[in-house]
Formats: structure tokens, sequence, C-alpha cells
């Protein structure tokens, strides 16, 4: 058999190798999350009924952490590109000022007095900064022989100290388990989910949280769903806030690999929204915060199951269309910004 000409020997040994196809398990598994992001923050206004309450304590108790996880899980190899690195810059600092910046005026535009603080994240923003500094911090966890139970030591004795939200530091020490979990997971720790005993223990376990949601709303106290406030702050002894902690940890675990258990694996009609769930979560701010200020949450209608229903579906319309292609087009000069003006180029280019 005759060998193929030099040219195209050589043409094929330099072409780059093929791009490995996206998995879209991961993609479905943050679209959720996003959709669960902007319900919770659109009930809020209605948390006096036990309904809305009861959905909300539900969503609080996993949709953050488990976000935080992935995060985690997705930021095990950061330190090894360039390009990553860079995005210390692209995608956090730089938007975080800009949405710091929107904020504030949008605040202002609609009635509320002028506010400015760029090291206290404003409301959604604090996600920014304190995936910035467990990203900063990737580099230590991976040096240590037990991470995890270094990490949860810590999340436990951060519950002593009145930790400021400044930087976020509150946040980063009230759900630092679950990046340094999520950090040292591997593939076949999600395979694991994957078989039909754990889906169907899965369905129970979500099932029996969202009864203990409905048990719990008429009394239960929502500081510690937010996962940053002190033990002081709870009006907790020391003994009651570290069972507290440990408890909300496993049960937010439990959930966390429940609904990782039972999100589809394949490609799904969202699978490509969830590429793009960083400007729902930047942007989804500015229509809940509008619908707030000018009581379109506040109608007495609302407050209600039929309430809950009305507020998730609309929430999840926008978490659609601020997932689409259209809107990262319109945005991404701001949110994304390409600064590579800003670094040297690697040596050898």
């Amino acid at each position: 058999m005759a060998e193929p000409p030099r040219e195209e020997q050589k043409a094929a040994e330099q072409a780059p190798p093929p791009r490995r196809k996206r998995d879209p398990y991961l993609d479905n598994v943050k679209f959720a999350l996003i959709a669960l992001v902007v319900i919770g923050h659109s009930l809020v206004p209605t948390l006096d009924a036990d309904s809305s309450r009861a959905a909300y304590i539900f969503i609080y108790v996993f949709h953050m952490p488990l976000f935080v996880l992935i995060s985690g899980y997705l930021s095990r190899n950061f330190w090894n590109s360039n390009a990553k690195t860079n995005k210390l810059v692209d995608t956090f600092v730089v938007p975080y000022v800009i949405v710091e910046v929107g904020y504030a005026a949008l605040r202002f535009a609609l009635g509320q007095k002028w506010s400015l603080t760029i090291i206290d994240p404003a409301w959604l923003n604090w996600y920014l900064l304190a995936l910035l500094f467990w990203r900063l911090s990737t580099p230590v966890w991976k040096r240590m022989k037990h991470p995890v139970p270094v990490a949860i030591a810590i999340y436990l004795f951060a519950g002593f100290s009145q930790i400021s939200g400044d930087f976020s530091m509150d946040r980063f020490f009230g759900l630092l388990p679950f990046f340094v979990i999520g950090l040292v997971m591997q593939p076949e720790h999600f395979e694991m989910l994957d078989r039909r005993w754990i889906k169907i223990v899965s369905v129970v376990t979500v099932l029996a949280a969202a009864a203990v949601a409905v048990l719990i709303a008429p009394r239960a106290k929502l500081a510690p769903f937010y996962f940053k406030n002190s033990y002081q702050d709870m009006d907790l002894s020391w003994y009651m806030g570290i069972g507290l902690r440990t408890g909300l940890l496993v049960c937010s675990l439990a959930l966390c690999f429940a609904v990782l258990a039972l999100v589809p694996r394949t490609e799904t009609w969202y699978s490509d929204l969830g590429t793009r769930t960083l400007y729902c979560y930047l942007l989804h701010g500015v229509p809940v915060l509008i619908a707030k200020e000018m009581g379109w949450l506040s109608q007495p209608w609302l407050f209600g199951p039929l309430g809950v229903l009305a507020i998730s579906s609309s929430c999840f319309a926008l978490a659609i269309v601020l997932c689409l292609p259209e809107t990262r087009t319109v945005f991404k000069w701001l949110l994304e910004p390409r600064l590579t003006w800003l670094y040297r180029r690697p040596s050898g280019s």
C-alpha cells in the first residue's frame, strides 16, 4: 500500500488534536441550579407565607452548596493553564467591580440611598469574590493529605467568630467544605451516583427533605441556611452551634448528591443553557430587584402555593432567557472582557 505524500503526513502530524466533546451532565446540573437561584431570590417578599418559606428553605439547603461543590470540581486543573489563571481577573475581578457599580446605580435609580462599598459585596455578588478566594486557595488544598476533614474543622470553628461580610469571608468559610469536597472528587465519583438503587434513595431523600421543609417552615429561622452566621449571631451555645452546623452539612451533602444522581446525564434541551449560567447569575438581579421595589412580588395572591408556582414558573422562564446565546452576545463585552493586553505572553510563544 502506497504511503501518503510527505506534505499530507506532515500536515496530519501538525494538526491539533480533535476537541473533546463537552460533557452535558454538569451543564444540566448548572442550569437546574441557576434556575433555583432566581426562584430563591424572588420568593423573598412572600416569605411570610408558609408555602413560600418551605420552598425557600428547601432550595437554600442545597442549591448554593452544590454550586460551590461543582465550582470546586471544575477548579481541579485551574492552575494548569495560563488562560484559566487569567480568568481570575477577566471573569471575577472586572465583572465584580462592574456589577457592584451597576447594582449601586440601579438601587439609587429606584429611590434608595447611594451606597457603593467594593470590599463588601452587594447581594448576589458575594459569589464572585468567594470563588476568587477559593480558587486562590486551591494549591494549598491540593497539597494536603486530608483536605476535607481540615476544611470541615475550619467550617465548624469559624462559627465561633463573628466574621464580617467584607471580601465575602463569611461565605468563604461557611461554604468551604463544599468547595474542597468538589476539589477532591473525580469523574468516577459522579459515575457511582448513576446506579439505580442510588437514584431510588435519592428520590426518597429529596421527598423527605421537602416534607421536613414544610414541617419546619412555620417556626424555623432562616439564618443557618445562609452558611455565614456565627453561633452568637444565631443565639446558640457553642455545642448547639456545632451540632447545627454539622447537621446542616450532612443534610446539604445528602441533598447535593441526591440531585447529582437524579439530573440527566445525556444531552437535553437545556444542556446548552447550562454553559452560560454566569450571565443568568449576574443579570437576574436586575429584573428581580425592580420587581421587588415596584411591589410586583408582594401582591396578596402570591402569598400561598399558587404564588410559589407562579413565581417559580416566571423565574424559570427568566433563567432560560438569561442563559440564551443572544444574551451572551449582548453582554459578553461587559461580563467576559478579553484583557489579553494585560498579561505577559508565555515564554517561547
